[in-house]
């Protein structure tokens, strides 16, 4: 069975990168998957409770902020991703990575350009992860209010940049981005 895998969160300014890993099955009759940034947040939301009732395996993973910083963002985004393949109750035969990286795995394993667009499991992950990632920036909205998570969820909008230059960097904001590091350097 293949899998599909898909990350999200690797462009904004705060919070953690998620990836999800998705064997969907031959008869999961799940229609209307598509690139998570193409749907509205209302469809993600529906699909990713069907995905979750009828793939036949899924797994959503992260890596902290910390890991971030620490190994850089595109090797934060494969340990995501590492971590939600081996957390999969099933083996995958293949394994389909959206984009040109993939992580280093036990499985068969190679990436797929535009694969969100084009192959239904990876546009499955594509809305695990992306659902998974939303909810946790809404939660962190709760603990930081001033800076608008629940609208952006992290991303360097005006109004996040504008919160982020008035109240400084939290515990959630990624210290290795430029606009982040370059307005701690000011302080």
């Amino acid at each position: 069975m293949r899998c599909g895998v898909d990350e999200a969160g690797r462009g904004p300014l705060a919070g953690p990168v998620f990836a999800a890993a998705v064997i969907l099955g031959k008869s999961h009759g799940i229609t209307g998957l598509a690139d998570s940034k193409a749907l509205s947040a209302a469809r993600r939301d529906a699909l990713a409770i069907q995905i979750r009732r009828s793939a036949a395996a899924w797994a959503v993973a992260s890596a902290s902020v910390e890991e971030i910083d620490e190994l850089n963002i595109l090797q934060a985004t494969l340990l995501a991703m590492k971590r939600a393949v081996e957390s999969l109750a099933m083996v995958p035969t293949e394994v389909l990575v959206d984009g040109l990286h993939i992580p280093k795995l036990a499985h068969p394993a190679r990436p797929v350009v535009r694969g969100d667009s084009l192959i239904a499991e990876i546009s499955a992950a594509s809305i695990l992860a992306k659902t998974a990632r939303d909810a946790v920036m809404v939660a962190l909205h709760l603990q930081y209010p001033h800076y608008g998570f629940d609208r952006h969820k992290g991303y360097g909008t005006a109004d996040h940049l504008d919160a982020l230059r008035a109240h400084g960097a939290c515990g959630v904001h990624r210290r290795s981005f430029a606009p982040v590091r370059l307005m701690l350097d000011d302080e």
